[in-house]
């Protein structure tokens, strides 16, 4: 299958395009580079060295005699995507390409409106050029379980039965989104399903939970192939905040009572999800929406695990629960529905102690490139 991965010089986007690449398909990256030039911005970087994007496919190709064409451009510039779907004539495009940091889109202003230009923008863009080039490409769209919040009720995958005064109807489930990042999600949602409406499209939403982990099996095939690790108050998961907190013998900062509740998975599991939505598409005009976690845990239970996982390596490490910079429930229901992707062939990887000690002895092993001053919150949503 000819599949393009959008955003594929990133976290998930990186490994989704070697696994996709070792399962034998044509893939495609397109990126503009610019995660690398936050890092410059944040004055802030990635645990583990990178090698640059071409480095990477190069020694890809060395290692495997696979080859990943390279595509480097804003999906905001539609003559530059016109011009990939033209060469490429994609079968499915599984779309990372977007700025994907709660706090970076809660920095000011300025950052706000990027974050909802780049990633809403972006994506009109890609529908129209599937509608102008390739009507029959399967949208593959990461979204965020973070689109729906923390209602009261279970979190059903996309729909949900409502009865209203004595009539029926199945709607999308209701959004409360916590952030300016979180809001262009749900715009993104909104234009997929009108698009498949009125166009014909075949779109697949993965509302992707928190991903944790760093290696899969592709990117353990040579130093020049590892996947970034972040671990900043802007980049950084509270999970691999923890983690790198630990390892340079920092308090593990838990923002406010730590009841915050939220949907993980590994990223050996992103690459395999993605895999799934491409090889059942999406049928003509339906917009699909899969919930994309295996487990749920509070920041507080994340915390536990990880001064468990430091003391296995006799590590002392402690909590402090600090003012939460964000607004947001600390204490609250969550009970989210994830059986699409589990019925059709999905085999979890748990966030097991294991998982955790793997991270926090990379962490440990490029110690020295940790920066001490980016690991608490310097983003505040009030």
């Amino acid at each position: 299958m000819r599949i393009i991965v959008a955003g594929g010089d990133g976290f998930c986007g990186w490994p989704t395009a070697l696994y996709l690449s070792e399962k034998g398909h044509d893939v495609t990256i397109v990126d503009n580079l610019v995660r690398r030039e936050i890092d410059n911005e944040l004055h802030s970087n990635s645990v583990t060295p990178i090698a640059s994007l071409q480095e990477r496919v190069d020694k890809w190709k060395e290692l495997t005699g696979k080859e990943i064409k390279v595509y480097e451009g804003d999906l905001n510039h539609y003559d530059f995507l016109s011009l990939v779907f033209k060469n490429e004539r994609p079968e499915a495009f599984v779309h990372f390409a977007e700025q994907r940091s709660a706090p970076y889109s809660m920095i000011d202003r300025k950052h706000a409106v990027y974050t909802q230009q780049n990633n809403v923008l972006g994506n009109l863009n890609v529908l129209y050029a599937i509608k102008e080039f390739e009507p029959d490409c399967h949208l593959i769209k990461l979204g965020t379980m973070g689109e729906y919040g923390q209602p009261n009720i279970d979190i059903e995958e996309g729909y949900i039965e409502i009865e209203h005064k004595g009539r029926k109807d199945t709607l999308p489930f209701p959004k409360q989104p916590g952030s300016f990042y979180h809001l262009t999600k749900v715009h993104d949602t909104h234009n997929i399903m009108f698009a498949c409406k009125i166009w014909g499209i075949r779109a697949t939403d993965l509302n992707q939970g928190i991903v944790y982990g760093l290696n899969t099996e592709e990117t353990k095939k040579d130093p020049v192939l590892a996947n970034r690790l972040d671990y900043d108050g802007v980049f950084g998961t509270a999970l691999n905040r923890f983690l790198i907190q630990a390892a340079i013998g920092h308090d593990m900062t838990v923002y406010g009572s730590g009841g915050q509740t939220r949907a993980f998975l590994n990223i050996k599991d992103t690459v395999r999800c993605v895999e799934i939505a491409a090889e059942n598409p999406a049928d003509q005009g339906e917009f699909r929406v899969f919930n994309q976690f295996t487990e749920s845990f509070s920041v507080q239970e994340l915390a536990e695990k990880t001064k468990q996982a430091a003391k296995d390596l006799d590590i002392e490490a402690s909590i402090k629960n600090i003012e939460n910079p964000r607004v947001e429930n600390e204490d609250h229901y969550y009970n989210a529905v994830n059986t699409n992707l589990i019925d059709l062939g999905l085999e979890p990887y748990l966030l097991t102690q294991d998982v955790l000690k793997e991270i926090l002895q990379e962490a440990l092993e490029h110690k020295d490139r940790i920066i001490v001053d980016n690991v608490l919150p310097k983003v505040t949503w009030k």
